[in-house]
C-alpha cells in the first residue's frame, strides 16, 4: 500500500477543491514524488505556457516512503515549469511538511488557476479551505507561521508558503517550510506567488498505511544499522565540504574567477564550532527533519554584537544557520569571509523566501559588474558592490527579498541581470539556473552534470563526486553521470533523502525500503534504472517541447575557455564539447540532444 491513492485538487480561479483518485498505472511507472509530480505535470499543462501564469500548475508531490518511520522521510517535491528557468522545475524539501500532507491522506497536492486576491490553504485530513490571507499577505516567511500557528493553536500544524520574495515573483524565490526548509530552486515560489497563494496550513491525523507494517519495521531497522557514518554529517552537516572543496581546487569563488577561496577556514565547521572574541559560538546545534537519523541540519545565532543584528532583535535568536552551498553562495561566491554577514544573509533568505544559491550567484554576477564599471553606485542605489563587501551583500539580499531598488534587478536572477547590463557571459548559470558549490573545470564530471540538467545547474541531479576527485581525466565520466542521474530520479521519487546514501546505505537499501511499503515488486535493480531513466527522459521532453533544445546544454564561457587558476584543475577548462556526444549516445538521444523513437518507445513515452 503507502499510497492514500488520493490526490486533492484545488483551482484557485473557481475557488474549488476536489478529490480524486490517484493515478496507479502512473505510480507504477514513476514511483512517486519527482517522478510521478512530473508526469501528472507532463500530462496536464503546456509546457510552453508562461511560467508566471495561471495556465501553469504547481504540485506538491510526496513519495511512496514519505510518511513513514524509515528514515528521512520526510521528503516532498514541488513541481511546476520553473520562473528562473522556464524550464521543468523538481524542488525538494525536507523538515515535517512533506510527512504532514501524506498523514492528512493525500498523495498529491495540484493547484491550478491564480486567485483574484491573496488566499491560504488549510487543510485538516478531509476538511479544505481556500482562506483568505489578507491578514498574511505582505508578511514574511517567519511571521505568517506565527500568525497561523496563533490562530489555529495546534502545535503540530506545518506549513509551506511564501515571503515577500514569492509576493514579488523574484525569479528564484522558493516555498519554506518549517520557517527554515526549502523548496528552494528554479522559482517555484514564484510560480506561487503568481497564483496569489501565500501558504499551505495542513494537519494529519490519518497516518501512513504501509503493506506489511512488521516486515517494513524490521527492513527499516536492519538498513538504519547499516547507517554507520553519521556522526561526521551531525556535527559538521554539508559544511564539511568547504575544506574538501577548497583544498582541491574547485571552490568557484568570486563568481568563478577563481576555484580557491582565502576566507574559508573562516567559513568552514571548524569557524562555526569556535568561539570568536567575543566568546560568541555560531553553531548552537545540529537539526534533523522529519524521521530523520541523521541530523545534517545547522542551528545557528549570529553573534548579538555583529552589526548585522546589533539594534535587530528579532534576528538574535537560533534559526537555520549555514549548509554548505548557502555558505559558498554567500561566501566565497561573493568573497565574503564573514561567518555572521553570511549567517545574516541565509536568514534573510529564510525569511523572505529566496533561494541562497542563486542569491549568491546573483549578487556575485552584480559585483563582477560593479568592478569592470558596468554598474556604478548611481545603479546600486550608493551600495559599493565589491567582492567582499559584506555589508553590501547584507544590504543587497534585504532588497531582493523586498524587491526594491536595486535589489529588484538582482531578484531577476545573475541571467536577466547580465543581460541587462550588456555582459551575459558573466552569468554563471545553465538553463538560467546559478551554479552550486563546484566549478566545472576541476571536476569534469560535474561540468557534464550541470550542463544536462534538466532543472539548470544542480549538484543533486548526478553523482560523480568520487570520480572527479579521484581524476580530472574525463574518461567514464559521460557513462557515470548518465548512470548517477536516473538512480537520483528513483531516489528523488521514494520519499527519501539522498543523505542515507552518504552515510552507509545502498542503491539495494533505498529499494528494498519501497518494495517493503508497496504492493507490486520494486526489488531488481534494472525497474530501479528503467523508472530512473523514464522520469529523467519525461523531463527531458518537457523541455524539449517548452522551447529548449541542445543550446541551452552548454556551459558559460569562463568555463569552458577560461582555464582554472589553482589546484588539482589548474590549467583546465572543462571538456564538454568531447564528453557530450559520448553522454548522448549513452541515453539514446540523437546528435541533438533529442531522444530517440527507439528510446521513446521502450520507455512508455511515444
Amino acid at each position: 500500500m503507502t499510497w492514500h491513492q488520493q490526490i486533492l485538487r484545488v483551482n484557485l480561479s473557481t475557488g474549488t477543491c476536489t478529490r480524486e483518485p490517484l493515478n496507479m498505472e502512473w505510480a507504477e511507472a514513476y514511483l512517486g514524488s519527482r517522478g510521478l509530480g512530473s508526469k501528472y505535470l507532463y500530462e496536464e499543462m503546456d509546457p510552453k505556457a508562461d511560467s508566471l501564469s495561471p495556465d501553469n500548475k504547481l504540485i506538491f508531490a510526496t513519495g511512496p516512503l514519505t510518511g513513514t518511520n524509515a528514515s528521512t522521510s520526510g521528503r516532498y517535491t514541488v513541481i511546476c515549469k520553473g520562473a528562473l528557468t522556464d524550464a521543468i522545475a523538481c524542488s525538494n524539501s525536507g523538515g515535517k511538511f512533506g510527512g504532514e500532507l501524506k498523514n492528512a491522506g493525500y498523495d498529491m497536492l495540484i493547484i491550478e488557476g491564480k486567485s483574484d486576491k491573496p488566499v491560504y490553504l488549510h487543510i485538516e485530513d478531509d476538511k479544505v479551505e481556500i482562506c483568505d490571507a489578507a491578514e498574511i499577505w505582505g508578511k514574511t516567511v517567519w511571521e505568517t507561521e506565527d500568525i497561523l500557528a496563533a490562530k489555529y493553536r495546534d502545535p503540530l500544524m506545518r506549513f509551506a508558503g511564501i515571503g515577500q520574495a514569492g509576493e514579488n515573483l523574484c525569479r528564484y524565490a522558493c516555498v519554506v517550510n518549517d520557517k527554515h526548509r526549502a523548496a528552494g530552486r528554479s522559482g517555484v515560489g514564484a510560480v506561487m506567488g503568481s497564483k496569489n497563494l501565500k501558504t499551505i496550513a495542513v494537519r494529519g491525523n490519518k497516518g501512513t498505511p504501509v503493506k506489511d507494517p512488521k516486515a517494513t519495521f524490521q527492513i527499516i531497522s536492519k538498513v538504519n544499522a547499516r547507517m554507520d557514518d553519521r556522526e561526521g554529517m551531525a556535527r559538521d552537516g554539508t559544511l564539511a565540504m568547504m575544506d574538501v572543496t577548497n583544498g582541491f581546487g574547485s571552490l568557484p569563488t568570486r563568481n568563478n574567477r577563481s576555484v580557491r577561496f582565502e576566507g574559508a577556514n573562516k567559513l568552514n565547521p571548524e569557524a562555526m564550532h569556535t568561539p570568536n572574541e567575543n566568546g560568541h559560538t555560531n553553531i548552537v546545534q545540529n537539526g534533523a527533519c522529519f524521521g530523520c537519523t541523521i541530523g545534517c541540519g545547522r542551528i545557528c545565532k549570529i553573534d548579538p554584537n555583529h552589526w548585522s543584528v546589533k539594534d535587530r532583535p528579532e534576528y538574535q535568536g537560533a534559526s537555520g544557520g549555514l549548509e554548505y552551498e548557502t555558505a559558498y553562495a554567500l561566501g566565497s561566491a561573493c568573497g565574503v569571509d564573514d561567518i555572521d554577514a553570511a549567517t545574516f544573509a541565509g536568514f534573510i533568505c529564510n525569511e523572505y523566501g529566496m533561494d541562497p544559491i542563486s542569491l549568491g550567484g546573483s549578487i556575485a554576477a552584480a559585483m563582477e559588474l560593479f568592478d569592470i564599471g558596468a554598474i556604478d553606485e548611481n545603479i546600486t542605489g550608493g551600495i559599493k558592490l565589491e567582492f567582499g563587501n559584506a555589508r553590501a551583500l547584507c544590504e543587497i539580499a534585504e532588497l531582493a527579498g523586498k524587491g526594491e531598488g536595486f535589489g529588484a534587478d538582482v531578484a531577476m536572477g545573475s541571467r536577466r541581470l547580465c543581460e541587462k547590463y550588456g555582459h551575459p557571459d558573466l552569468a554563471m548559470v545553465v538553463k538560467g539556473q546559478e551554479f552550486a558549490a563546484y566549478d566545472g573545470r576541476s571536476m569534469q564530471g560535474m561540468g557534464l552534470a550541470y550542463a544536462t540538467s534538466n532543472r539548470g545547474a544542480c549538484h543533486l541531479r548526478a553523482d560523480p563526486y568520487g570520480h572527479d576527485f579521484e581524476t580530472t581525466e574525463i574518461a567514464g565520466k559521460a557513462e557515470i553521470v548518465r548512470d548517477t542521474q536516473r538512480d537520483v530520479a528513483f531516489l528523488d521519487s521514494s520519499g527519501l533523502c539522498l543523505f542515507p546514501g552518504g552515510c552507509g546505505w545502498t542503491l539495494a537499501d533505498y529499494r528494498e525500503l519501497v518494495d517493503a511499503v508497496t504492493d507490486s515488486d520494486w526489488s531488481s535493480e534494472e525497474r530501479m534504472a528503467e523508472t530512473g531513466e523514464r522520469i529523467w527522459v519525461m523531463e527531458r521532453m518537457f523541455n524539449l517541447r517548452a522551447g529548449l533544445s541542445k543550446a541551452d546544454d552548454t556551459l558559460p564561457k569562463r568555463i569552458l575557455e577560461e582555464p582554472a587558476d589553482v589546484g588539482t584543475g589548474k590549467g583546465l577548462v572543462c571538456r564538454l564539447d568531447e564528453m557530450l556526444p559520448e553522454y548522448y549516445q549513452l541515453c539514446g538521444y540523437d546528435a541533438d540532444g533529442v531522444p530517440t523513437k527507439e528510446t521513446l518507445d521502450r520507455l512508455g513515452l511515444s
